[in-house]
């Protein structure tokens, strides 16, 4: 079953989805006449802009839910992963669907403002599934179903529980990697502190997010800039094997193609722009101007796959320890710090894993949740929360390789009725911007 599930997922997320992803998000850039290259000053200042609509949370709250999802194991698991099977050159690649990712996440924040609807309760809500029904009509209905039932999967934040409970063996219980039940029981633990925010709903996970994200982010950017001073004769070795990678054509055109792959890949679980998911949190926002909302959903990307990614990278590149087999992920960079920071690396990286870790967990709880409520009704919706915390057992004890093609394969099927729906109501974006500019 895990070669079925991960050879299944290759054949998904292969050219296909890179297509799908990287060029759609080159078309909207293109559209967009480089948005998130002339907006980002106004998608700055949109965060201090107040505005009272129909939502449940505020635009820097909505921001920093969505990034609290995405700034998570993602970017450190996902990109010691990338570095492992793509090498360095697949860093420059994220970078690159990070800058795309900005245009894409601008035309799904404005058209999850555009097109709102109501649960079945009359209560506001928003995400792709709306944006469908909503704006492209009831006839696109199956497209949205197709959404909702991938959500249901791909929100369980499969891989970051796998990669905490990984990390926390590794560091506090060595040797015990391994073993089903000392796993099972961290996992325990672990669900016990999910369950005590998820179960709040979104107005609690929004006021854990706008607290935790600034901080975590913060914390491991000193922890990144501590490791730079005390190797900066590395830093020009480091960002040369990221160019070299990934133009290289020593091994050829298809070994490139490889790398671009790899790194557009690992970008999408770690962006997660096209996937729709950030739409759903957007869609909370009491924003009543799209165009504003979408300048705020655009920073996401820069700050996940653009910054924290980056800062990923530099120490496992500085260390040089991801020439390994087999797909790993936190462990590398866990190995990476106890090179770099001899026996206090591995529990200063900790700290922000922890952060990452959890802040993941609770929003994508929402997410599946409301992917629930849409497929449900609220009322059976809540039913999902328990799901959702059952899985995080499952998660705990399972194979990293197969947590990992499990939550690509989900959002890659995310993908197709998301990036449809932008596709076709991308003039309406850009009408709204032009009406914005006057």
């Amino acid at each position: 079953m895990s070669d079925f599930i991960i050879n299944l997922s290759n054949l998904i997320c292969g050219y296909p989805l890179f297509v799908w992803l990287i060029g759609g998000g080159l078309f909207l850039f293109c559209r967009s006449k480089a948005v998130p290259v002339r907006r980002i000053g106004a998608a700055v200042r949109s965060l201090r802009t107040r505005h009272e609509g129909a939502g449940q949370i505020s635009s820097f709250q909505a921001l920093m839910s969505a990034i609290s999802a995405t700034v998570g194991m993602g970017n450190i698991a996902g990109v010691a992963i990338a570095l492992v099977v793509g090498g360095p050159g697949a860093i420059f690649w994220m970078w690159v669907s990070a800058l795309l990712g900005m245009a894409t996440k601008f035309f799904e924040g404005t058209l999850t403002i555009m097109y709102k609807g109501r649960n079945d309760k009359g209560e506001v809500r928003g995400g792709p599934m709306y944006v469908i029904t909503e704006g492209l009509g009831k006839r696109y209905r199956p497209l949205a179903v197709m959404f909702a039932c991938a959500g249901l999967i791909g929100c369980l934040a499969v891989m970051q529980a796998n990669q905490f409970v990984e990390a926390f063996t590794t560091v506090f219980i060595p040797g015990a990697e391994g073993n089903v039940w000392v796993r099972f029981a961290i996992g325990v633990v672990m669900t016990a502190i999910v369950a005590s925010v998820v179960l709040g709903g979104i107005t609690r996970i929004s006021k854990v997010a706008s607290r935790v994200v600034p901080a975590m982010v913060s914390l491991y950017f000193l922890l990144v800039l501590a490791v730079i001073v005390m190797n900066w004769r590395e830093l020009p070795r480091v960002f040369a094997s990221i160019f070299e990678g990934a133009f290289s054509l020593k091994a050829g055109l298809g070994a490139l193609a490889g790398v671009a792959l790899t790194g557009a890949r690992r970008a999408m679980l770690v962006n997660e722009a096209g996937v729709g998911t950030a739409m759903m949190m957007h869609g909370a926002s009491r924003n009543a101007e799209p165009v504003r909302e979408g300048f705020v959903a655009m920073l996401g990307p820069a700050i996940d796959s653009g910054l924290v990614c980056t800062l990923t990278a530099i120490p496992i590149l500085i260390a040089d320890c991801y020439h390994v087999e087999g797909v790993k992920g936190l462990a590398i960079a866990m190995q990476s710090y106890d090179t770099l920071i001899p026996v206090a690396g591995k529990y200063l990286l900790m700290v922000p894993v922890i952060f990452f870790a959890f802040s993941t967990m609770f929003s994508y709880s929402y997410y599946g949740r409301l992917c629930s409520e849409w497929l449900f009704g609220k009322d059976k919706a809540r039913y999902y929360d328990w799901f959702y915390l059952a899985m995080i057992l499952v998660a705990s004890v399972i194979a990293l390789d197969v947590a990992v093609s499990i939550m690509d394969m989900a959002f890659a099927l995310m993908s197709v009725p998301t990036m449809f729906a932008v596709f076709k109501l991308s003039p309406k974006v850009v009408k709204a911007l032009k009406g914005y500019k006057e």
